[in-house]
């Protein structure tokens, strides 16, 4: 039996890998996009006072919560992008391969695990 791989820079994966991955990235998607219509059928906030402390905590609570479904459906969009374009796989920084069990965790993530670090204690 033959394998065939799709090589990015030092990343290979093969056909079933980039399907399965493919797939995640999409059922995320449709999760992230299915969040920020749940949050706009309550948001904004009608009916209380100005001054109402838990109006106000529930408001910023929803912005937090669409604001982080925003940035994970950007990068889901953009790994989804590159694994059109060829590049789906290597690091942003390093530009080594990330490795496969870590794309099955976060199929939309730009970085290793060193350069993720990097990037956190840096932040």
């Amino acid at each position: 039996m033959t394998y065939s791989f799709a090589t990015v820079g030092e990343v290979e994966l093969a056909p079933e890998d980039l399907a399965s991955l493919r797939a995640d990235l999409h059922d995320e998607r449709a999760f992230r996009l299915e969040q920020l219509d749940g949050i706009a059928e309550v948001w904004p906030i009608d009916g209380g006072r100005p001054d109402d402390q838990h109006a106000i905590a529930r408001e910023e609570v929803l912005n937090a919560l669409a604001a982080a479904a925003q940035v994970v459906l950007t990068d889901v969009d953009a790994a989804l992008s590159r694994m059109k374009s060829g590049m789906y796989g290597s690091c942003h920084l390093c530009d080594w391969p990330i490795p496969l069990p870590r794309l099955r965790i976060i199929p939309h993530d730009r970085y290793c695990g060193p350069c993720h670090q990097l990037k956190e204690a840096a932040s």
